[in-house]
């Protein structure tokens, strides 16, 4: 059987180092708060190439924090709106609506499955404050043209982070360093996954970095003393310290994620496939591969196919946010949403991880093109 993410196998290639870390912290008696989250928080923000590491529980918090953040230095206020692509994990829509401001989805490019530009820049209104961008897949969203939008705009960029840690727009660039902020998952799943939750907010900029650490604890910037409605989010000691283990090999790990890709991309021959990205993708030096989607004729039907054969797959996502029971009736859908819908409907993960063998990505492309 070839497994969908094998994460003992992973977490044992880190071995004895690992938990030897481990260990070094639970006899530390520090378990909040300590050395292991600030080295983690200086290593982070080295390495994505921001000013600022604010770490907290998970990838949800990171990005409402920000936007909560954003509230109390008044640079947003409940009923505004942020321009969101439509296909993308609930988490970003639930950043934005739980802070009282209001997910605007437009629909995403066909090609890149990332946020569609001209759609984005149609649903610009007096009351956009924001962009949220994902980096869906591991793929970078970024582009220069829609930093110009934000900039004459006077909109804040936010870069969802969490599925592309490592990931770099340009030689020197990394996502997650891109926009004003960016949210970070650390779910034992990612590229870069902890033992259980945690999540980080990189900026470069002071007064939000400054007011995302104080949200995250309570609300206080002094012991015992509120000046917010604040909440309790934070990594602990033990996550931190497993993250510091991991993150020098991330670049190497996402590597063989590419080698990967690239082999699927060009062994992958069923006409009922439809592969991700164009031709010109610079063999994914701009994706670090957290998922590899496939559009399926029949989704179902070869999903199943699959699983007969050992292959276990993922369905991400198959319900659009806007599509949501939670958010029925509650946030607008100006726009019609087809490629993202469509996308719900036939999108199918692959198996791709650093601690696959070369037989088992054969075996996938040989259970995909010989299905029956």
């Amino acid at each position: 059987m070839v497994p969908f993410l094998d994460l003992k196998k992973i977490n044992d290639s880190f071995q004895p180092r690992l938990g030897e870390a481990i260990m070094h912290t639970v006899q530390s008696g520090w378990y909040l708060l300590g050395e292991e989250v600030d080295g983690f928080e200086k290593d982070y923000a080295s390495y994505i190439g921001t000013s600022h590491c604010v770490s907290c529980a998970n990838g949800l918090d990171a990005l409402t924090l920000i936007f909560r953040a954003y509230i109390e230095l008044g640079v947003m206020k409940p009923g505004d709106e942020v321009i969101v692509q439509g296909d993308t994990y609930i988490a970003t829509f639930l950043a934005i609506s739980e802070c009282g401001l209001i997910p605007v989805a437009v629909d995403v490019d066909p090609v890149t499955l990332q946020i569609d530009i001209d759609k984005m820049k149609e649903a610009l209104t007096a009351k956009t404050r924001a962009v949220a961008i994902v980096h869906l897949y591991g793929r970078c969203a970024f582009s220069e043209e829609i930093a110009r939008f934000c900039r004459k705009n006077d909109l804040k960029l936010i870069e969802d982070n969490a599925q592309a840690a490592g990931c770099k727009f340009s030689s020197d660039r990394r996502t997650g360093s891109l926009g004003d902020a960016a949210g970070h998952s650390f779910y034992p799943g990612k590229n870069l996954g902890a033992l259980g939750d945690g999540g980080a907010v990189t900026t470069d900029d002071p007064k939000l970095a400054r007011m995302v650490r104080t949200l995250a604890f309570y609300g206080s910037e002094k012991k015992y003393i509120f000046n917010y409605c604040g909440r309790n989010s934070r990594l602990d000691e033990i996550q931190a310290a497993a993250l510091r283990i991991k993150l020098p090999r991330l670049d190497e790990d996402n590597m063989r994620r590419r080698e990967i890709a690239k082999k699927y991309q060009s062994e992958i021959t069923n006409p009922d496939v439809i592969l991700p990205y164009p031709d010109d993708d610079k063999a994914g030096e701009n994706n670090v591969f957290h998922i590899f989607p496939i559009l399926a004729k029949d989704r179902d039907s070869m999903q199943e196919k699959l699983r007969e054969k050992g292959i276990q797959t993922l369905i991400h996502y198959p319900v659009a946010p806007h599509l949501q029971k939670c958010y029925k009736g509650k946030i607008p859908v100006r726009f019609p949403l087809s490629v993202a819908e469509h996308i719900a409907d036939h999108e199918l993960s692959l198996p791709i991880s650093p601690v696959m063998t070369d037989e088992e990505v054969n075996m996938v492309i040989d259970a995909l093109n010989h299905p029956f």
